[in-house]
């Protein structure tokens, strides 16, 4: 019996662990070397083309403008079988050359949507020093900043 509850348990804990590594997503955005996806095209240079014609995998009777991807070669291929993974099967499709991707969309890309990182942590000078104020104990100080040509807080010169 307390064989069938520990195998029970193991099993519980496992399938645990598979699932929550199976929800797990990971991100890829536009400008990472594995994106790969539909690509606004807007005020960006012509792209170069795999192929010069519009791909369409299956046809519809209604009309939807072409829209750009970058995809693995091997799919760009064998379109009729991936298209359903892009939700791009009724539309017309032009395939952008990796190359141009690469050395012009990224850069520029890049350049416009420049994502802001959170700010560095503050940072602690380089040496501290002890002050007493009073009767009580000495204290860590921070200097507030560097002071240079041996110059005080109201502006006079030390004399030696």
């Amino acid at each position: 019996m307390k064989f069938l509850v520990t195998a029970a348990n193991v099993i519980t804990i496992l399938l645990t662990m598979l699932l929550s590594e199976a929800l797990a997503g990971v991100s890829i955005s536009i400008g990472e070397p594995g994106f790969y996806g539909r690509i606004d095209i807007g005020s960006f240079p012509q792209p170069r083309l795999i192929y010069s014609e519009p791909v369409v995998a299956r046809r519809v009777s209604t009309w939807y403008p072409p829209i750009y991807l970058r995809v693995p070669p091997a799919q760009a291929r064998n379109w009729y079988r991936y298209c359903n993974a892009y939700n791009a099967c009724g539309r017309p499709v032009y395939f952008v050359e990796d190359a141009w991707y690469r050395e012009v969309y990224v850069p520029r890309y890049r350049e416009v949507h420049r994502v802001v990182g959170p700010p560095p942590p503050p940072r602690k000078p380089a040496y501290y020093e002890y002050r007493r104020e009073g009767n009580k104990s000495p204290k860590k100080v921070y200097p507030q900043e560097y002071r240079q040509d041996n110059q005080r807080r109201d502006g006079y010169r030390n004399r030696r």
